[in-house]
């Protein structure tokens, strides 16, 4: 089973970041031993200095090569994913697709309207690739800036509802598709960094949403564990 990470800044990370696709490995590694790969064509971290994803710095230096492959960008979203993520999947063979995306769409480029329509032509991209894809979707955490615009506020709940109702329309046996909920208790000054990017605890939450939702419905691995 290929597993095919999928993300803005929350996911790809930045230089010294463990991430919560490390996370993700570890439970992989502890629940389906030998038995999934985790796919992608970049494998590096955002570097600051660089204003570029050009570091190699995750914070375990063992963490290995092949599972750091992912499909994230620092600033990318919906928007950006759309376009590439059925020749990512037809390259990688990529089978399900753990995405995190929206923030940076809600926040600089479309309304919630406009990023629901592109969830929807990822997802036919994507199925296009491979019939029988898989997919859990996060929906958007609002981040700090929330607490003070209240208009990108009300976008964020709206793209969430809105993102709700397409899992449900585009969900099907063949390729079914998953609502991974956030832990009640993702708290933004406890779970993040600067607001918005996980810190450790945030990114266990992560990755727990994900393990979790695919324990639950699919029988997939196992509940996290941390």
């Amino acid at each position: 089973m290929r597993f095919l990470f999928v993300g803005d800044s929350m996911t790809i990370g930045r230089a010294g970041d463990w991430t919560w696709r490390y996370r993700m490995w570890r439970h992989l590694e502890s629940t389906l031993p030998g038995g999934y790969e985790i796919v992608g064509p970049r494998s590096s971290l955002y570097d600051p200095e660089a204003g570029a994803p050009a570091s190699e710095a995750y914070a375990d230096p063992a963490f290995p090569a092949p599972a750091r492959r992912h499909l994230a960008g620092w600033g990318e979203g919906w928007l950006h994913m759309a376009p590439v993520i059925g020749d990512t999947v037809a390259r990688t063979g990529a089978d399900v697709l753990l995405v995190s995306l929206g923030l940076i769409d809600l926040g600089f480029y479309t309304d919630s309207g406009q990023t629901e329509e592109n969830v929807r032509a990822f997802v036919t991209a994507a199925r296009t690739a491979n019939p029988h894809v898989r997919a859990v979707l996060l929906p958007v955490i609002p981040n700090v800036r929330a607490g003070y615009d209240a208009p990108f506020a009300l976008e964020c709940a709206r793209f969430n509802e809105l993102l709700a109702k397409a899992v449900a329309d585009l969900d099907t046996a063949a390729s079914p598709l998953l609502l991974a909920p956030v832990a009640e208790s993702y708290d933004l000054d406890g779970d993040t960094y600067d607001g918005t990017h996980p810190g450790p605890s945030g990114e266990h939450k992560l990755a727990a949403a994900f393990a979790d939702a695919m324990h639950q419905a699919w029988g997939l691995g196992g509940p996290y564990a941390g």
